[in-house]
């Protein structure tokens, strides 16, 4: 069997009078991610986690951020794309591991797995989310954005 490794980091600041997207869930209709697309921050970190393991540049590369096409979009088209893309290449996800750096998430988790599964295709079980803190240091512990870390296996078909 022939797999690869990619990891992705993504981070948007956080401002009030949006709705926050996170790993494919509504978490707030209050606070949300400044960003060109909905914002979701972990589904960023994972589309480059994606495509990193197959050298395939960044979501940027592929949804430029100064392209009315993508303003607004719900990133779960993103990753679903993505995963088309690995798809025409003989690819598909195996397990993805990402790390959320925002406090009080935590209940939301379950329902991300399940998403993110579904996107991908994979089984949940195979869609690690973890949620952390910064223990009140820095941009994230100030409530003013949030980080995220993926790693993905992508595994030949």
């Amino acid at each position: 069997m022939e797999w690869r490794i990619g990891q992705g980091y993504d981070v948007h600041a956080i401002a009030e009078g949006l709705t926050m997207h996170l790993g494919g869930v509504t978490v707030s209709d209050q606070i949300g991610f400044v960003a060109h697309s909905d914002g979701d921050v972990a589904i960023h970190a994972l589309c480059d986690a994606l495509l990193g393991a197959l050298a395939l540049g960044d979501i940027g590369k592929h949804f430029p951020d100064n392209s009315d096409r993508w303003k607004g979009i719900d990133s779960r088209i993103l990753l679903r794309q993505v995963v088309g893309m690995l798809a025409e290449r003989g690819w598909k996800p195996g397990n993805v591991d990402i790390t959320i750096a925002l406090p009080k998430i935590g209940s939301f988790v379950p329902a991300m797995r399940e998403v993110l599964a579904a996107d991908m295709g994979i089984d949940p079980d195979k869609v690690s989310v973890k949620a952390t803190t910064t223990e009140r240091l820095g941009f994230v512990g100030r409530g003013e954005g949030c980080e995220v870390w993926a790693i993905a296996l992508v595994v030949k078909e």
